[in-house]
């Protein structure tokens, strides 16, 4: 890994280059308790992890990105449960605004068949987060 992009992933959550998450990695990952990450399930219909063929929370990339949303405006800025809530079904604010996390990538890519491999994989876990 480059210098530089050691010191960019630093400002951000450390996030595993994964399709599916467990509740654990996640809460290790926003530093969202468990226990709190189960409530906001029940109070935002909005947060709504997929469970595995075990019963298990399985969350992907954008679940992640709407619960440090949650956790930005719940604990930085001081929104209710019901505020937040409110924001999102009055559409004041919706998902296009929640801003995607960075994830190290490669700065350069050697040969092609790297670079295809890197494209099916994002293309493969975009299209996992919008099923």
């Amino acid at each position: 890994m480059h210098k530089h992009a050691s010191q960019r992933i630093k400002a951000q959550p450390s996030v595993p280059d994964k399709l599916f998450y467990k509740i654990g990695e996640v809460s290790k990952i926003t530093g969202v308790e468990s226990y709190v990450l189960r409530y906001w399930q029940t109070e935002f219909p909005f947060l709504n992890p997929r469970k595995n063929k075990s019963g298990q929370r399985v969350y992907v990339k954008k679940d992640l990105e709407v619960v440090l949303m949650l956790k930005k405006m719940l604990y930085q800025e001081r929104y209710t449960i019901e505020g937040v809530r409110k924001r999102f079904e009055n559409g004041i604010l919706n998902f296009a605004e929640i801003k995607p996390i960075q994830e190290a990538k490669p700065d350069i890519i050697k040969n092609p068949a790297e670079a295809i491999a890197f494209v099916k994989k994002r293309l493969k876990q975009i299209a996992d987060s919008i099923k």
